[in-house]
């Protein structure tokens, strides 16, 4: 007769779950979005993101100096115009508040974290999509790309480390891998929004960026209904070249982490965004959660599913627990 096999032994106290646990986070598995808004005179709140606020040059650097002492992987950033246009002409403006921001961080952390650009238009156009719009009023593909390579050449040489590709163009992997070589920029890496759904959960991040956007991106986006077409994005990705690939948002999709991590042979991303983000929020401040618990969770959840880095709003209140600061 074999023995009681009894699996909580191995739950008994905190000591021995800590041995057990199968899966750690650090701070360094974690990276912080940030905004930058051109024109202001003090850091903004952000109605919707209680705690998150649309940064000054000044403050931003502050804000990037807490997050080396923290010991987070890295900062994104995202760029707020005071003007916008069809084509989004401030992207790639060298003194466009994006690629000054970027030089401001390369030259204060750049040698302590890794400093993350967001490599799209839908900040910079008047119409809030993430492309050139054709006469018909569709984004074109081509001419998107375009904008890209030179989004990309001005990122790089303000610093940036990392370049987030977050249009889902078809092809902006390679096209702007192939602009980057070309110019000199052979070690600047790629991070690839390989699957990002389109969602009703980037609404408060529309908030923080100022979007001009009317309608949807359903047409260039990925359907939350399809996960074949997701591994099919990764694969094309990682053909033309991605060094990172990303999937966004992260807690509705943890079956395509997963399946990322399976089969990418380079880092899996995800981005816990603006709508996850404020749902934990905002069911804490009405004391129906309790904020700190589900946050660490959710990060945990994400991390267990495949995803070697994180990027979080929540990533310095989570490096702080980590750390044993709060």
């Amino acid at each position: 007769m074999f023995p009681t096999v009894r699996p909580r032994r191995l739950r008994r106290s905190p000591a021995v779950r800590r041995l057990v646990a199968q899966t750690r986070l650090h701070p360094a598995d974690l990276v912080l979005p940030v905004f930058v808004r051109e024109g202001i005179e003090a850091p903004t709140p952000i109605s919707s993101m209680p705690g998150v606020v649309q940064h000054t040059l000044d403050s931003l650097v502050a804000e990037a100096e807490r997050a080396v002492a923290a010991g987070l992987g890295g900062i994104m950033v995202f760029g707020v115009p005071t003007a916008k246009d069809a084509r989004g002409s401030g992207a790639d403006d060298p003194g466009g508040i994006l690629n000054v921001a970027l030089r401001r961080l390369a030259d204060a952390v750049g040698e302590r974290i890794v400093v993350m650009a967001d490599l799209c238009l839908d900040e910079f156009t008047d119409h809030g999509h993430c492309g050139v719009l054709s006469a018909d009023g569709r984004v074109d593909n081509d001419a998107t790309l375009e904008r890209y390579a030179a989004m990309a050449l001005a990122q790089a040489a303000a610093g940036a480390e990392v370049l987030g590709l977050s249009g889902m163009m078809d092809g902006q992997v390679g096209h702007v891998r192939a602009a980057l070589d070309a110019a000199g920029f052979t070690d600047t890496l790629l991070l690839a929004y390989a699957a990002k759904y389109t969602s009703g959960l980037y609404g408060p991040f529309r908030e923080a960026v100022q979007s001009s956007l009317v309608g949807d991106r359903a047409a260039y986006q990925q359907d939350p209904a399809n996960a074949t077409e997701a591994i099919r994005e990764i694969e094309l990705d990682l053909a033309e070249g991605a060094d990172l690939v990303m999937v966004k948002p992260g807690q509705p999709h943890l079956d395509i982490i997963a399946a990322a991590a399976q089969l990418s042979t380079v880092p899996v991303a995800a981005y816990q965004i603006s709508g996850e983000y404020a749902q934990i929020v905002a069911a804490a401040e009405r004391g129906w959660i309790d904020q700190d618990r589900v946050v660490d969770e959710s990060v945990l959840h994400l991390k267990r599913a495949g995803a070697q880095i994180v990027l979080t709003y929540f990533a310095l209140e989570v490096a702080g627990r980590l750390n044993g600061v709060n």
